[in-house]
C-alpha cells in the first residue's frame, strides 16, 4: 500500500505547490507509480503539470460522493505520474464538510480503494488549517512542511506542530512529520541564514539537509504546465528536487 505524504504549512505562498509537482516528478521518474492529488480550490498543482481547470470530474466530486477518486484520476505527461485534478467548486467543500458527522475521514475513505496502485501518494494543501487540509492530514502518513526563508514563515511553526499533534492525538495516530523543507532560500544572504539556523536549532531532527534555492526556473516551469526537473533538468531548483527525492526515500 502507497505511503501518502500531505504537503502543508498554514502559510501560503512557501512553496507546498512547487513542492508537490517537483517532488511527484522526481520520484516518478525514478519509476514508482505516483498519485498527486490536488486539494487546493486554486488548483495550482493542476495546472502546473498541464492540465486544465474544467476537468470532467475533480475531487470536489470524489469528497461528495458523485464519484469515485479512482473515476477522477488523470494520467499525466510524466510517465508513472497520476493527478487527482482540482477544481474552483472545491472550495465549496470547506462549507460543505464540516457539516457532516466524520466528514474529516472522507478523503481518507475515497483513497483506500486506490492506494494500493501507487507506491507514493502526495496530497497538495491549500493555505490554511480548514476541512481540506485536515482531511489530507486524517489520509496521510507523513506530512512534510515547507518553510519559506524568511521572518514570517518562522510565525507559526509551532502552532503548525501544536495542530499535528492534536490530529495525531484524536484523528490519525500515524500521522508523523516527514520533515521540514527550507525553501526560497538566498544562502547570499544574511536573513536566509538566519532563518536557517533558527529552524535548525529549534527543530534539529526534522529539518531536512536538503535546501531550495530560490531560482528562476522554478518560477517559470508552471508557465509551461511542467515541473523543474522537466523545463530544465539541470538546473539548481531541479537538482535540489532530485536530492530531496532521495532524503525522503532514505527516511522511510
Amino acid at each position: 500500500m502507497g505511503t501518502a505524504y500531505a504537503i502543508a504549512n498554514q502559510k501560503g505562498g512557501v512553496g507546498k505547490t512547487t513542492t508537490a509537482i517537483n517532488l511527484a516528478a522526481c520520484v516518478a521518474e525514478a519509476g514508482y507509480d505516483v498519485l498527486l492529488v490536488d486539494i487546493d480550490p486554486q488548483c495550482n498543482a493542476t495546472v502546473g503539470l498541464g492540465l486544465a481547470k474544467d476537468a470532467r470530474a475533480t475531487v470536489y466530486d470524489a469528497l461528495v460522493g458523485s464519484v469515485t477518486l479512482e473515476e477522477v484520476v488523470l494520467p499525466t505527461m510524466i510517465e508513472h505520474l497520476w493527478v487527482a485534478p482540482a477544481g474552483p467548486d472545491l472550495a465549496g467543500a470547506t462549507v460543505e464538510l464540516p457539516r457532516v458527522a466524520g466528514s474529516e475521514g472522507t478523503l481518507r475513505r475515497a483513497l483506500e480503494p486506490i492506494r494500493a496502485r501507487f507506491a507514493f501518494i502526495l496530497l497538495d494543501c491549500p493555505p490554511s488549517l480548514g476541512p481540506l487540509t485536515v482531511n489530507a492530514l486524517v489520509a496521510a502518513d507523513r506530512v512534510i512542511v515547507p518553510v519559506q526563508a524568511e521572518y514570517f514563515a518562522l510565525e507559526g511553526l509551532a502552532g503548525l506542530l501544536d495542530t499535528l499533534a492534536l490530529i495525531q492525538r484524536e484523528l490519525n495516530p500515524r500521522l508523523t512529520v516527514a520533515g521540514m523543507l527550507l525553501t526560497m532560500h538566498d544562502g547570499r544572504t544574511r536573513l536566509a541564514q538566519d532563518v536557517e539556523r533558527e529552524v535548525r536549532t529549534h527543530f534539529p531532527e526534522l529539518v531536512f539537509d536538503t535546501v531550495i534555492p530560490r531560482n528562476v526556473r522554478i518560477g517559470e516551469a508552471p508557465s509551461f504546465g511542467r515541473p523543474v526537473t522537466h523545463h530544465d533538468p539541470h538546473c539548481a531548483g531541479a537538482d535540489a528536487y532530485f536530492a530531496l527525492a532521495k532524503e525522503v526515500a532514505a527516511r522511510g
